[in-house]
């Protein structure tokens, strides 16, 4: 089953107002930005490379490649919950991090900015939706 890559982008004003905040990494491959299960700390903004995100359940496992423009661990984060998916680094990728102060400090400073997350949380849940549907 997969998810849609797309479901991930957000808004460049968003990608824009985040990158303000955030502090760039890069990581090579195989490396893991978080795991399905971990406590969210942040989320990441995929500028360049490859990025998988994978969900293990009991029915099988959900992936998708996130491509540039993604957040990834958002719904974690919202949520304060723990990531629903693991993300692992395929090839080398620039990567930025926005820790969860950063991102709360954001949202209250720029509350227009909440309707382009959550447009973001939306479109994930109607990918994972439809890769259910799909089965």
């Amino acid at each position: 089953m997969k998810l849609d890559p797309s479901a991930f982008v957000a808004d460049p004003q968003l990608i824009e107002a985040l990158g303000q905040r955030a502090v760039e990494l890069s990581y090579g491959a195989d490396s893991v930005l978080f795991h399905q299960g971990d406590a969210p700390t942040g989320l990441y903004i995929l500028h360049r490379g490859e990025v998988t995100l994978t969900l293990d359940s009991p029915g099988g496992q959900l992936s998708t490649q996130a491509v540039p423009g993604s957040l990834l661990g958002l719904p974690g984060l919202v949520g304060n919950q723990p990531y629903t998916l693991t993300a692992t680094v395929r090839s080398d990728a620039k990567v930025s991090f926005v820790s969860g102060d950063d991102f709360t400090a954001l949202m209250e400073s720029e509350p227009q900015l909440a309707f382009k997350v959550l447009q973001v949380l939306a479109a994930e849940v109607r990918s994972a939706r439809n890769a259910i549907l799909q089965r």
